[in-house]
């Protein structure tokens, strides 16, 4: 009898219910690392999904987002930067992906979880992993009432109360 491969995945434990990820590290190992390491130091821990675009995606891990300043929201990061891994991942529903600026080599912490398709985003942004539990936490935070920067609004905020790393 044979024991089934176990895996690290994080649990996104929101204030909507859990998101859970499965890693890429064979595609995008820098990418795993980075969001495994930030995870267990409490990076993540009350950060908001700052940015929800029905249609397209939802954007969190920007720690700028635990503050009530809305205006710096989306422009935090870790102090340092991620080199692009992009991959053959296309960005279709459920994968998790790396946000960045116009530069391929600037992501940091923040991440986005696709809710559609967009093959524009194929071989631009580096997709490390995967939804794998939690899509309709997912779909319930992309509809989330919202400002005219995609950012839900005060009385409807989707917070990452905790990111655990957890073996399963």
């Amino acid at each position: 009898m044979s024991e089934a491969v176990q895996e690290e995945v994080a649990v996104l434990h929101t204030n909507l219910g859990d998101i859970v990820l499965k890693f890429h590290p064979e595609t995008a190992p820098k990418h795993v690392e980075n969001f495994k390491k930030l995870a267990r130091s409490g990076f993540y821990d009350g950060t908001k999904f700052h940015r929800v675009i029905p249609g397209f995606m939802i954007q969190g891990g920007d720690p700028n987002s635990k503050s009530d300043e809305r205006h710096r929201h989306g422009t935090g990061g870790p102090g340092y930067q991620v080199n692009a891994e992009f991959n053959a991942t296309k960005h279709v529903r459920g994968i998790l992906s790396a946000a960045r600026s116009s530069d391929p080599n600037s992501a940091g912490s923040q991440f986005f979880i696709m809710v559609a398709s967009a093959p524009s985003l194929d071989r631009q942004y580096s997709a490390y992993g995967e939804v794998i539990e939690g899509m309709d936490i997912v779909d319930k935070i992309v509809n989330l009432p919202k400002d005219g920067r995609d950012n839900p609004l005060p009385g409807n905020p989707a917070v990452i109360e905790s990111a655990v790393i957890e073996t399963r």
